[in-house]
């Protein structure tokens, strides 16, 4: 499950929507919806993000964070370090190797490690 698809259960659940009335609601399929929860599919696109947030009518924070959420969400992601530092290669090609083996605080900790360079608020939740 991608952390965009997490959400979007999340947000199900509160309201009490099935995945069928959402999807009709959207103008998408229920295995479409269904794969896009599970990271069977990649990240959605900003139309459909959009879509999403006037579906549960949310504003600002959590508008902001679904549209992020989105971005984080592609579960074939493709790093290109061309250009990049022999050190940023490595880094990218152990990641790759060792995501799996890493535990939740592990993640969090690499997670918060790049939202303080990027100057961002950790993720909720």
């Amino acid at each position: 499950m991608t952390p965009f698809g997490a959400k979007v259960r999340e947000l199900r659940a509160a309201r009490g929507v099935t995945l069928k009335a959402m999807a009709e609601a959207i103008g998408v399929s229920g295995a479409y919806l269904s794969a896009l929860e599970h990271g069977r599919r990649g990240a959605p696109t900003w139309y459909l993000v959009q879509r999403i947030i006037t579906f549960f009518n949310v504003i600002w924070d959590e508008a902001e964070e679904l549209e992020r959420l989105a971005q984080d969400s592609d579960p074939r992601i493709v790093v290109d370090t061309a250009g990049l530092s022999p050190k940023a290669t490595q880094l990218a090609n152990r990641l790759a190797r060792h995501i799996g083996a890493l535990g939740e605080p592990e993640i969090a900790a690499l997670l918060a490690v790049l939202d303080a360079q990027a100057g961002r608020k950790p993720p909720r939740g």
